[in-house]
């Protein structure tokens, strides 16, 4: 089936066509019609399936339909999004869309300067995308005016949850006009997920063309069991071997992304690291350096699970596995991405066991486990790991057995002792005698002269 049974116009069918799509996926087939209805819509769908042209193209046709005369538009549309950089790539999927039909759209985020933010919307947009945190901050100071919004799209809603913005997204709800239409989506479909639908949808279509909480076909997974101490080792063994061009890989911590890359260097693989205490500029430039393959590691936390819009990313590794099960589908959601393959590795150690069998009971089967023959799990020991353990001396009971020769002795130790003493008293008083004739003074033999004459 291609785009044109989907009403679209012929501008948007020429971005399509300019992106290199042919084909819709199952979750535009599904959600464009539904959208197109008017009708309020709660789709679930696997990350990397489309679901932001599912969503972005019903929209801006519509909006393109009925432009307002005035030159400061105020917004029609509000997109939400859990972090920065699925800010920035739905917003540059929105821009290739509207500016076809003469729409204008912006993205607003924290951290960066809110007064360009501000200078944009008092310019007039039809369209913004934002974070809800940073929308919230506009909506309260009065820089932004949500009372035209038609369309309320939630994108990556799980993810929202779970970055707890879930008091800001129902704050953000109270400055909208209750008659719009409102679609959910999100990549996981859990029961947090049903309780804000119905708080925030009106008799919702419902959509899921992926089984709930299942990772992309296109993606093979594997683990690899490994001592926590070797597992920066094993990753440069992986890289160099397989000479891996593109690879991103999670850590846990800022701190602990901010070292691996460090080792990485190190160990001459050119990496770099994306994380929340990077400021936007950088990270903005740093993944545009790593899809032009200016280097081939980038380490990011899970600010980078989502909105990471990688083209062919072949390789994601779970260098440290995440402590929240979904989030492991939205990592290695990062590869196999339109209909490409991709493969998806965890490093994983003894004390990441748990979160390991978590995961797999989320996905409701055991990842394939691998083993590399040049690389073995377990460091082998330089000391010896079967060494015989040396002896420390007698046993308490032989020590308790021994207690009576001890005392034993004790009364001929105690004979010896007055010898003992004499002894040092003489050879403290030699030394003492020793020592006065040392220090005595030599005579004076200037006066016995004086006498003799």
């Amino acid at each position: 089936m291609s785009f044109d049974p989907l009403g679209l116009r012929v501008e948007l069918l020429s971005a399509i066509a300019s992106q290199g799509y042919t084909m819709p996926t199952p979750i535009q087939t599904q959600a464009i019609p539904v959208i197109f209805e008017g009708c309020d819509l709660l789709a679930g769908a696997q990350t990397g399936t489309g679901k932001t042209a599912a969503f972005a193209l019903p929209i801006v046709q519509m909006l393109g339909e009925n432009i307002p005369p005035e030159k400061r538009r105020r917004p029609r549309a509000l997109v939400l999004v859990p972090t920065r950089e699925l800010a920035a790539q739905v917003s540059e999927q929105m821009n290739n869309y509207a500016r076809r039909l003469s729409l204008r759209s912006t993205m607003i985020y924290g951290g960066v300067n809110i007064q360009a933010q501000i200078e944009r919307l008092h310019r007039g947009v039809d369209i913004v995308v934002a974070t809800p945190g940073r929308l919230l901050d506009h909506a309260e100071r009065g820089t932004v005016n949500l009372s035209r919004i038609k369309f309320l799209v939630l994108d990556e809603a799980d993810r929202m949850l779970d970055l707890g913005f879930i008091d800001d997204i129902q704050k953000v709800a109270e400055y909208l006009p209750e008659k719009r239409q409102t679609l959910l989506f999100s990549a996981t479909y859990s029961q947090s997920i049903k309780q804000l639908a119905d708080d925030l949808l009106n008799k919702p279509r419902h959509i899921e063309v992926a089984r709930r909480s299942i990772t992309a076909d296109a993606v093979t997974q594997a683990v690899y069991q490994v001592e926590k101490s070797r597992k920066r080792e094993m990753l440069s063994f992986l890289i160099s071997r397989g000479k891996w061009s593109q690879v991103l890989v999670f850590a846990r911590t800022r701190y602990g992304a901010d070292k691996l890359t460090e080792e990485l260097l190190y160990d001459g693989i050119k990496a770099a690291a994306i994380h929340s205490n990077k400021s936007q500029s950088i990270r903005n430039r740093t993944l545009a350096e790593f899809k032009r393959g200016e280097f081939r590691v980038l380490v990011a936390t899970d600010v980078a699970a989502r909105g990471l819009d990688i083209e062919h990313l072949p390789h994601v590794v779970n260098y440290d596995l995440p402590q929240v099960p979904e989030d492991y589908v939205h990592r290695i959601g990062r590869t196999g991405r339109a209909g490409k393959d991709g493969v998806a590795l965890s490093l994983v150690s003894h004390e990441e066991q748990p979160l390991l069998k978590a995961i797999e009971k989320l996905l409701k089967f055991n990842i394939p486990l691998k083993e590399l023959a040049e690389f073995p799990q377990y460091a082998v020991k330089r000391s010896g790991a079967n060494k015989i353990k040396p002896d420390n001396g007698p046993s308490k009971a032989r020590k308790r057995e021994a207690r009576p020769a001890k005392q034993a002795k004790a009364p001929a130790k105690q004979a010896k002792a007055p010898a003992k003493q004499a002894k040092a008293s003489s050879k403290a008083s030699s030394l003492g005698r020793n020592k006065a004739a040392i220090e005595r003074p030599a005579p004076k033999l200037g006066r016995r002269r004086s006498r003799e004459r």
